[in-house]
């Protein structure tokens, strides 16, 4: 995870901040925050001479565009205060979120469930940093009782969450609407899928219920804040493959250009686009 927006970036610099271009970088690029070059997750493009360069980065959609910086504008203090306070919390998500084959980029949903703080009881009954509630949370695997509650145990809990957003994600094969699943339960977002006639979040979301609509909002805002682009856990399915395909027209006219092509994700490795034989290989590490 990238260093932090300081504060004159997130009030002053928004607007240049969504539209920022991605800039070459050497094989260990370091971050420049002054300027926003924040390119956490980019796919990396080897040129043969130890220089890689950036594809583009994953722009803010247009209908969140308003509600991100207003969002922004006012909390940037709050999720400052957020990672200076939990940097080995966001470590040991970030870890076991990698490690159970899951983008590292869903560390976000926990801030926004919780704030990170392990304390944090909703009225319903959800606890911890992953606000699970007690069924739930039996139901993977965790131990709720009287004597001890594992919700409230930042590896426990993770582990837990990230067995759920698996199942979520298999079950919608689209980030925002397991992040929307996630808050209200995967049969309200089928219900406002069979309403809209749409997978699409953007077009069901007025069919869920304002918490969940704005839930998901929160988090592709906290995911713009700490990371400066967007990730595959920001967009929609649809949207998702239209980046890929701009992708490989980019790797292909790199190709042609280069002789050689190999492109990896830096830092966290569940996305792999390479050249074999000849053809370009895709593998989306679910």
């Amino acid at each position: 995870m990238k260093t932090m927006f300081c504060k004159q970036v997130a009030v002053m610099g928004m607007l240049l901040l969504f539209y920022h271009q991605s800039s070459a970088t050497s094989a260990q690029p370091q971050t420049d925050v002054a300027t926003a070059q924040l390119q956490h997750d980019s796919l990396l493009e080897n040129t043969g001479n130890d220089t890689y360069s950036t594809t583009s980065s994953v722009k803010l959609q247009t209908p969140v565009k308003q509600f991100v910086q207003t969002y922004l504008l006012a909390h940037d203090n709050m999720l400052e205060t957020i990672q200076q306070k939990n940097r080995a919390s966001f470590s040991l998500i970030q870890k076991i979120l990698v490690k159970k084959g899951l983008p590292a980029e869903l560390m976000y949903l926990a801030v926004v469930e919780s704030k990170l703080k392990n304390t944090a009881t909703s009225g319903a009954g959800a606890a911890g940093i992953w606000q699970l509630m007690p069924v739930t949370a039996r139901s993977l695997g965790l131990q709720v009782n009287g004597k001890t509650d594992q919700r409230r145990n930042v590896y426990y809990s993770t582990v837990a969450a990230a067995g759920y957003l698996q199942n979520l994600y298999q079950e919608f094969d689209d980030w925002l609407l397991v992040v929307a699943a996630y808050n209200c339960g995967s049969g309200n977002v089928h219900k406002a899928i069979k309403l809209s006639g749409s997978r699409e979040f953007w077009k069901l979301q007025q069919f869920l219920p304002a918490e969940t609509r704005n839930h998901v909002k929160r988090f592709i805002a906290t995911h713009f804040y700490y990371e400066g682009e967007g990730s595959f856990v920001t967009l929609t399915k649809k949207e998702r493959n239209i980046y890929l395909a701009s992708m490989k027209e980019r790797v292909i006219e790199h190709k042609q250009t280069e002789k050689t092509t190999i492109a990896t994700i830096r830092n966290y490795n569940w996305i792999l686009i390479a050249l074999q034989a000849g053809e370009l290989i895709f593998e989306l590490r679910k």
